[in-house]
């Protein structure tokens, strides 16, 4: 009888633990929120994106993640957890413009979708089985209209299990895995096919060849009043008059040699292909000086990046000092001799530029060139700079609000160009002010040689992955002499002034650089350049994938065909091949498939894959491939 009160008792409490475990539950505002990714500002446990108490429509919540599209948060279910529930929504701090949709992905796949969401409308209600998913992901879309406004709540969200807490954990990564083969010993002649100056300019252009040293370097057909010298490749000189010539680069050592027509082009129209180069704000933002940029240099030379046509060291903001008693622009105490930085630039091979804003002050609230636009310019000329950033920021404050919008926004630039114009170099103009007014439509019209098209990248898959998929249409308004620009490349070592490892995974990086190849983009490295390591500098050194965004027909890709997340992008070839990459935004593996009819042809069509540098084959219709989670193929056509 004892016997079997005990085992009653045991039952009892076997039933009373069980009642226990699957009641088990915990907010998801008492877990780790800082693994949030986001686009913008920073994630709140309990309170909207701007800090206020999470609201939606009318209602109230006293728990939450308050977000900003887009965003994704991951959680380690264990695959123990049971249920996830959640009221989401536009927070009612947003009163205009704001729209969104969520996503909760168990493993990968799709297990609720809430739709288009928009800024006033009351929120949505969820209750999703999450019996054995291991891995769960929170997902904020920006509506398909860009990030602007886009305050997303997941209010009351809750997460019930029966074994280990959930916990928030990092984006999955990937091994990274170098696919860039390694450069040949004898000589390549790498770079463009083409190269702009304006006559009477000085003409500056180092012949990027790799291969074992000493090398032997000549030039046929140079014309009058250009000069190489053989020993570091590099032509210098000036054209007088507007005239187009096609020369012969010949290199030579002990393992080879090989030879590439080159057309110079003397004429009103620089950058000719897009700018490759560095960039100080990723890295270093506020703490750029002139030994960080020389150091930048020194790494791109010797390295050998600059023999794969990475030309520009770029200056961003805090730089700047005071004027002197005649307006002239000074650096400030960090960079002691600007001409004799420009010239150790130079001296490398490389060019140099610098950054200002059209407003009193720099974003950085550095002296700016607001009424001082020609002295500017004459220093920045003096100086020996190549290259000008211009970004709008205060300029906001003393707009000529009499103007209609489109010529308020133009007139800040029409003026620097103004000024540029009349110095006795090439400076390439790069507008910044974050694609208001739709700039690619009129970008070229004020001088511009590149714009940006976006807000500022961020390292991560919904930054980076947000903004290079959303270029696609503007791709009629790009060309020689004038680039659409989605901000620079976040890769190795940045932090914008505290140096850490990019967060984007090795597949992502790859689908970074790629789309922004055939995006026909400028190319600015943001790491330090000092502590490039192999990966990264596989992901700069690959002559064949470079040439994508160097062809001197510069065309810019667009998207030919879509299916779920799989998307293909294809971009026509001076030689009469097609650029494609086939992308995978998905959180598996999946196949992706390129007809050849989605390219405008038919038959069969010879295959290389451009990263591996490995031909595939002929094929006949389509190609397929299979494309790991966030990651790429890029193949070439012919």
């Amino acid at each position: 009888m004892k016997t079997l009160r005990n085992t009653a008792a045991f039952f009892v409490l076997f039933i009373l633990s069980a009642g226990r475990l699957s009641a088990d539950s915990v907010w998801l505002d008492q877990l780790d929120l800082s693994n949030t990714e986001q686009d913008y500002g920073k994630p709140r446990a309990n309170a909207s994106e701007g800090g206020h108490p999470l609201t939606i429509g009318a209602q109230h919540f006293a728990h939450g993640l308050g977000t900003h599209a887009v965003s994704v948060l991951y959680i380690d279910l264990h695959g123990t957890a049971t249920k996830f529930s959640a009221s989401v929504g536009v927070d009612t701090e947003i009163t205009q413009k704001g729209s969104v949709d969520f996503s909760v992905l168990g493993d990968g796949k799709p297990l609720w979708q809430s739709g288009l969401m928009k800024f006033g409308e009351p929120g949505k209600t969820l209750e999703v089985n999450i019996s054995g998913v291991k891995v769960l992901a929170l997902k904020v879309g920006d509506g398909g209209d860009g990030i602007g406004y886009d305050h997303a709540d997941w209010a009351e969200a809750r997460f019930e299990y029966t074994g280990a807490a959930p916990v928030t954990v990092g984006a999955p990564r990937e091994k990274a895995v170098i696919l860039t083969p390694a450069s040949s010993p004898a000589p390549r002649i790498n770079g463009p096919a083409i190269f702009g100056v304006r006559p009477g300019h000085p003409f500056f252009y180092h012949i990027p060849v790799t291969g074992d040293r000493p090398m032997t370097l000549s030039v046929d057909g140079l014309p009058g009043g250009l000069s190489l010298e053989a020993g570091s490749g590099q032509i210098t000189g000036a054209l007088a008059a507007p005239a187009e010539y096609t020369v012969i680069f010949h290199a030579s050592n002990a393992k080879g040699k090989d030879a590439k027509a080159f057309k110079i082009v003397a004429g009103d129209t620089i950058a000719l292909t897009p700018p490759l180069g560095w960039n100080s704000w990723n890295c270093f933002a506020h703490a750029v000086d002139d030994g960080k940029i020389r150091a930048a240099a020194a790494a791109m030379f010797d390295s050998g990046l600059i023999n794969h046509g990475w030309t520009y060291i770029n200056i961003d903001d805090c730089w700047e000092g005071t004027r002197d008693t005649n307006g002239f622009i000074q650096p400030n105490e960090k960079f002691p001799d600007m001409k004799a930085l420009a010239d150790y630039v130079h001296a490398k091979g490389l060019k140099i530029g610098i950054y200002s804003s059209p407003g009193p002050k720099t974003c950085a609230g550095f002296e700016a060139s607001w009424q001082h636009e020609s002295q500017d310019a004459q220093q920045y000329a003096a100086w020996g700079f190549d290259y000008l950033k211009y970004d709008w920021c205060s300029y906001s404050q003393v707009q000529d609000k009499s103007l209609a919008d489109l010529p308020r926004l133009e007139k800040p630039y029409q003026v620097m160009n103004a000024a540029l114009r009349k110095m006795d170099r090439d400076i390439l103009f790069s507008l910044c002010q974050y694609g208001m007014g739709d700039v690619w439509k009129w970008g070229a019209e004020v001088g511009g040689n590149c714009w940006r098209t976006t807000g500022d990248i961020s390292d991560n898959w919904t930054s980076m992955s947000g903004i290079g998929f959303k270029q696609n249409g503007h791709e009629k308004y790009a060309g020689p002499g004038h680039w659409n620009d989605p901000d620079m490349l976040c890769l190795g070592k940045l932090g914008w002034g505290v140096l850490r490892p990019v967060r984007l995974t090795p597949n992502e990086q790859y689908t970074h650089i790629t789309l922004w190849c055939l995006l026909d983009a400028p190319l600015l490295i943001g790491a330090d350049m000092s502590q490039l390591d192999a990966f990264t500098t596989s992901l700069l050194s690959n002559d064949e994938v470079l040439e994508v965004n160097q062809d001197a027909l510069g065309r810019q890709a667009a998207r030919v065909a879509q299916d779920g997340n799989a998307e293909v992008w294809a971009k026509e070839m001076a030689d009469g091949s097609k650029a494609v990459g086939l992308f995978n935004r998905d959180e598996n593996e999946a196949t992706v498939k390129v007809k050849w009819s989605d390219l405008g042809r038919s038959g069969t069509h010879r295959v290389r894959d451009l990263w591996r540098q490995k031909n595939v084959g002929s094929m006949a219709d389509s190609f397929s491939a299979a494309v790991p989670r966030h990651g790429v193929v890029l193949v070439r056509v012919w």
